[in-house]
């Protein structure tokens, strides 16, 4: 027999098995796992080209798969100069100042927002001024350049609003005056007591809408950007012990480019199944049918690609509002969303579109506030058995919801970070007591049989912090869990965030435990988490990393 590979001896390895086994030691052979056992067990297949890692005690684990991941966003935030650590307008002039000096005459300096990473909290309060910087600050240090101060991502935050800036030189490019009106209800064009602007954009929405509209002259994020992007997202998704995402709110065609272009260089450090994110050219619904029934051939049953990464399926809301609209008139661009602003439909054509999808076997996932109602019409027309259509963003449920989700054989996701993180406290509060246990019931579900795969959402990207959501159920801020009859255990949440992101993706057979013939994707943690201090448990990283048995991470 040929020896194996890679070895992993000497630690505690938890391979999620029908049997929960801790095994001390296992072997890798290819792509996929050999052998488990013992460290004796385990030597007797090593050779003199085997590679071994001493897991010196530590916890081995299968590599993550984070069910709703946005993962392509993590890098972006690097593409552009960062402004954190600034507390003060001072300091914010001087980082702009220093790139003023190294720009070209008139070049644009674009930057990420003011505040800390990775949710930019307590603007403009951080700032000595405790307000934002003027057209009139940045033309201090930028008179001739054209500059402008991103938003955020809304949902990092969670809160509003979302605020970005920009000089003279850059209102002036833009064409913003003191007569420019408001594309939207939702934007605000600050201007002073003589009725110019101040430069500060203030945008009461959770998803950018200035960078599409007002500011749509500024640079974007090219299909350059986008590949180093994505492939320094990687590298940070496997620190927290990533191996596979799903995306889940679906790729734009932009996104779906770097994806292609990264595969085409070689084996990437993260797996990614992704579905589709249409931009349907019209809301007509003998279109829509029309075009998922002539193109949309290719994204049915599990897609196109392979183990590395594969397209299939496609996600769909009903959110067909003047200001996507307005957000899609940049198409192909989405900036941060990475997904179609023109994906939505009205609400009568999206039922129309998942029914064609449904006999044409294409998957779909979505997060409309009545998704399960309109899953409902859909099973009445054509059975749902055995598709796995997916629920995004999983909030509030009671058993009656609970029994209608299992009876479709929906699979969801989970949105922790805003349920129990960073809502969670006020929802108990709304909700009461009893009420409590309907938010994000992980353990009603675990126990009704549907199946639910943890996600970050990117917000921030570590599985470590939703586990930590999920055993502690202990909202920011609050000395005390909510809802705390829905806690799972350590090695439950560690499931959801690995075995169940298989079943998501139709790859149970290949990823999600370590088992004899399976993909040898194993992430080796810094700290124990199945005894690590409860709440330790969301700073814990991995230190090696291994994908299809090569090693993408040794911080060793």
């Amino acid at each position: 027999m040929p020896h194996a590979d890679l070895v992993l001896a000497g630690g505690k390895i938890a391979t999620l098995d029908p049997s929960s086994r801790i095994v001390q030691a296992l072997a890798v052979r290819g792509s996929r796992i050999a052998a488990l056992g013992t460290d004796e067990e385990i030597a007797r297949l090593a050779g003199p080209a085997t590679r071994r890692i001493d897991l010196r005690g530590r916890l081995a684990v299968p590599g993550l798969y984070d069910g709703h991941a946005h993962m392509d966003r993590e890098g972006l935030k690097l593409r552009w100069p960062s402004l954190a650590g600034a507390r003060s307008i001072g300091d914010v002039l001087e980082i702009v100042d220093s790139l003023v000096r190294r720009a070209a005459p008139g070049q644009w300096i674009v930057t990420m927002p003011i505040g800390d990473p990775p949710r930019y909290e307590g603007v403009p309060d951080i700032l000595a001024e405790k307000r934002w910087p003027t057209r009139h600050d940045l033309d201090r240090v930028a008179p001739d350049h054209p500059v402008y101060i991103r938003a955020i991502w809304g949902h990092w935050r969670n809160t509003l609003p979302l605020v970005s800036i920009a000089n003279s030189r850059a209102l002036e490019r833009a064409g913003i005056g003191r007569d420019t009106c408001p594309p939207a209800p939702s934007i605000d064009i600050q201007k002073d007591a003589r009725g110019d602007p101040t430069g500060v954009l203030i945008e009461h929405t959770y998803k950018p809408l200035v960078e599409h509209t007002l500011m749509a002259a500024a640079p974007r994020f090219t299909v350059e950007d986008r590949v180093a992007g994505l492939a320094e997202s990687m590298r940070l998704y496997n620190r927290c012990g990533t191996t596979s995402v799903f995306e889940g709110h679906g790729i734009s065609a932009e996104v779906l480019a770097a994806y292609q272009a990264l595969r085409a260089r070689g084996r990437p450090s993260v797996r990614a199944h992704l579905l589709f994110s249409p931009a349907w050219p019209t809301g007509d619904p003998a279109a829509v049918t029309a075009l998922l029934r002539s193109w949309g051939t290719w994204l049915s049953a599990r897609g196109l690609g392979d183990e590395y990464l594969r397209v299939g399926g496609l996600y769909t809301e009903s959110d067909a509002s003047e200001e996507n609209r307005l957000r899609a008139s940049t198409s192909p661009y989405t900036g941060w969303a990475g997904f179609a602003y023109d994906a939505a439909l009205p609400e009568d054509v999206m039922i129309e579109m998942m029914i064609e999808a449904a006999r044409n076997d294409i998957r779909v996932g979505s997060f409309t506030p009545n998704i399960l109602d309109l899953y409902e019409r859909v099973d009445r027309a054509v059975s749902m058995a055995g598709r796995r259509w997916i629920i995004e963003h999983i909030g509030i449920y009671g058993p009656e919801e609970i029994r209608r989700i299992r009876a479709l054989g929906l699979v969801l996701t989970s949105y922790t970070g805003r349920y129990i993180w960073q809502e969670g406290a006020a929802l108990a509060r709304q909700l009461g007591p009893a009420g409590a246990s309907r938010i994000a019931p992980l353990r009603a579900l675990r126990e009704a049989g549907v199946h639910v795969a943890l996600a970050t959402d990117n917000v921030p990207p570590s599985l470590f912090e939703t586990i930590h959501h999920a055993v502690a159920r202990t909202p920011r801020g609050a000395a005390e869990p909510i809802g705390p009859d829905q806690r799972l255990t350590r090695e439950e949440a560690l499931a959801a965030a690995s075995r169940e992101g298989a079943y998501l993706a139709f790859e149970e057979d290949d990823k999600g435990t370590l088992e004899v013939g399976k993909l040898a994707d194993i992430a080796v943690l810094d700290r124990d988490l199945l005894t690590e201090p409860e709440d330790r448990i969301a700073g814990i990283r991995a230190d090696v990393v291994v994908v299809g048995g090569e090693v993408v991470l040794d911080a060793d």
